[in-house]
């Protein structure tokens, strides 16, 4: 196996023509540990059911009447709209793994599509749960960057279409918890100190009893898988967007925090040798592997990237374990390879694939 000692670095391979996207970027404020900010509006329009309530015939008529208001000029944000129907289930599921559409719409069977800018940092779904979930991104901790980025999309999406709105209740939603502003402020988080100090389960019922909400990956329902994490505020009704704003901050900088005293306890003492043990172990999986689940690779990529972040493995760039942290997804990994492969062979074509990719195990 081989072992790098800083300042040995290898020939830098060929990275593939890939861009992971803005919530992978690697950039922005507290990076090291705020992967990504998605700012997500739930919106309805007057005159039209909520989508789960929707006829076939309802759902193509709303699909429509937004689908050629997105289109028309004057928007802050240049989107192209995707119609979901005339894509196939891998080419939404690369959606879903770039979280530009939830798994919701892309199992849905209503008349539904998505609105996407060029550097995917704006994504519109239409007929999710609500008729209308925008989402804008950014790399690293920017939630005042985000909110201020949908609130002008927001604005202008307000002038063409008819919101379903209360002078009681604010922005009525098919569901109560988003009723009010409909904002869901939310930062992707890197956890693995927590985790592996056993801390993760104290730091997020801390974060329950403020009333924020710690989900997986891919969100509502989701494993947090790769030790990464997705941190939101629960309440929108009485809370206007600055105050979700003030509350997400800060929480989520708490964490931010209590993730670097963790590492540094890890990296210190009695414990540096383990954590030591488990990076480099990690190392050697992802080298010598012939075999790998998406699971597991996400796992050692996890333990990877913080070696890369603490300086501990030289070698190695974020970019490539972000671009890897994507082409391990099962969607990613047969797009890229032009394959579609079953799930065995998926596993041996990812621990080559990461080889490659991140220009170990030569």
């Amino acid at each position: 196996m081989s072992r790098r000692a800083p300042g040995d670095r290898p020939p830098e391979p060929k990275p593939p023509e890939f861009r992971p996207g803005t919530w992978l970027l690697g950039t922005g404020p507290e990076n090291d540990i705020a992967v990504c900010t998605r700012a997500r509006l739930a919106r309805n329009l007057q005159g039209f059911r909520f989508s789960t309530c929707q006829a076939e015939a309802e759902a193509k008529e709303l699909y429509g009447f937004v689908a050629e208001r997105l289109k028309a000029p004057g928007l802050p944000e240049t989107l192209a709209l995707v119609d979901l129907d005339t894509l196939d289930e891998l080419e939404r599921t690369v959606l879903v793994e770039r979280h530009l559409i939830s798994r919701e719409l892309a199992g849905s069977k209503r008349a539904r599509g998505v609105a996407v800018d060029t550097e995917e940092s704006v994504a519109v779904m239409v007929n999710e749960e609500d008729h209308l979930r925008v989402q804008v991104f950014a790399p690293g901790l920017q939630p005042a960057a985000v909110w201020q980025r949908a609130e002008r999309l927001d604005d202008a999406l307000l002038q063409r279409l008819p919101m379903a709105w209360s002078e009681e209740f604010g922005f009525l939603t098919s569901c109560p918890t988003n009723t009010g502003t409909g904002l869901r402020l939310s930062v992707m988080l890197h956890l693995p100190g927590l985790v592996w100090s056993e801390e993760i389960d104290k730091a997020t019922n801390t974060a329950q009893k403020i009333h924020l909400a710690v989900r997986g990956l891919y969100g509502e329902g989701s494993r947090a898988l790769g030790d990464f994490y997705q941190v939101s505020n629960q309440v929108t009704l009485g809370r206007d967007e600055q105050e979700i704003q003030s509350d997400v901050f800060l929480a989520v900088g708490r964490l931010v925090q209590w993730e670097r005293e963790v590492r540094q306890a890890l990296l210190s003492g009695s414990a540096r040798p383990r954590t030591l043990d488990r990076i480099h172990r990690a190392l050697g999986v992802l080298e010598r592997a012939q075999i790998l689940s998406s699971e597991e690779a996400l796992g050692c990529l996890s333990a990877l990237r913080l070696g890369i972040q603490e300086r501990l493995l030289d070698g190695f760039t974020i970019a490539n374990v972000n671009r890897a942290l994507l082409l391990s997804q099962p969607g990613h990994l047969q797009r890229f390879t032009k394959e579609r492969l079953p799930a065995e062979a998926r596993d041996q074509r990812r621990a080559q694939l990461l080889r490659e990719v991140l220009g170990c195990g030569r």
